[in-house]
């Protein structure tokens, strides 16, 4: 156990804050993320976009990027999808969840777009 890492994280420190699992690995290539987009559309799940500004990302939902982008099977298509909403969103953090319509839950979540803490 003393290899454990502690990660330095604080509700007033808006920068060190995690966000799901991949939130604690390096960043992800363009490569990683287009094959953990791959993944949700593999699994058969519904894509969907959400942003959200850094300050707001826990104690609030998450703003919904249009609707959810059923059947979508097209990777370059939800990669532009996730494009358009930090360009518009720029300062905000943006993610990618992958909604199961059997388990009626999202069976993941990557933030894909960090914004910048005010």
């Amino acid at each position: 156990m003393s290899d454990m890492q502690d990660y330095k994280s604080s509700l007033s420190d808006v920068e060190s804050r995690k966000f799901e699992t991949f939130s604690y690995l390096p960043q992800m290539s363009a490569d990683e993320i287009r094959a953990q987009i791959q993944y949700i559309v593999d699994k058969g799940w519904n894509p969907s976009v959400e942003h959200t500004e850094p300050e707001n990302a826990f104690d609030h939902y998450w703003y919904m990027w249009k609707l959810p982008m059923f059947g979508e099977t097209d990777v370059d298509a939800i990669l532009a999808e996730l494009e358009a909403c930090h360009k518009a969103h720029p300062n905000n953090h943006v993610r990618l969840l992958g909604l199961d319509n059997f388990a009626q839950c999202a069976g993941t979540s990557i933030i894909i777009f960090r914004g910048q803490a005010k």
